[in-house]
């Protein structure tokens, strides 16, 4: 007998939403356009540091530029249709991704610890940085790379946490 009845997913427990809401960030972070004998499968370790990223910081990030940028006054966030999902360009990849991609050979990408955030110009860009700088210095963590991308008209951000030695650096790159 199949399942009749509809229920909504904003109505499930704030659990169940998490899971679903990390196992689809975790699908975009391993998501590439190369196709490579690996599969660009991340191993456990790789998955932790992905995680780590995810929900010290990504979750964060959009709830707090939602907050300031996208919702009407007095508007719910769990409820709004007016949140805006950060999007990743790239997470983690697999040494053959990486090179296809022409990554840095010791990229934080190798080891699922950085994230290219796809931005709609030098404004939102700009705006995702600085609220990532509050975030670590209102939880005092730290992280390795915060760096402000541009190619020509296209910017994104740049953003990497390793488990330790991080080093805070903070840079505007045209390439």
């Amino acid at each position: 007998m199949g399942c009749t009845s509809y229920i909504d997913p904003h109505k499930w427990p704030a659990h169940t939403q998490m899971m679903i809401a990390m196992i689809q960030l975790h699908g975009e972070l391993t998501k590439t356009k190369h196709q490579t004998a690996d599969g660009n499968i991340p191993s456990h370790v790789v998955i932790e540091n992905l995680k780590r990223i995810c929900e010290n910081w990504l979750e964060d990030l959009r709830y707090s530029y939602n907050t300031l940028y996208c919702l009407e006054p007095g508007e719910d966030y769990e409820t709004s249709k007016n949140v805006e999902p950060i999007i990743i360009n790239s997470g983690y990849r697999s040494p053959a991704v990486n090179k296809l991609a022409g990554g840095a050979a010791n990229s934080n990408h190798l080891t699922g610890c950085a994230v290219d955030i796809h931005t709609y110009g030098i404004e939102q860009a700009i705006r995702y940085a600085s609220i990532l700088l509050d975030i670590a210095d209102g939880t005092k963590q730290e992280f390795d790379e915060l760096l402000l991308e541009q190619h020509g008209n296209v910017c994104w951000l740049h953003f990497a946490v390793k488990p330790k030695d991080n080093r805070r650096r903070i840079e505007l790159l045209k390439i």
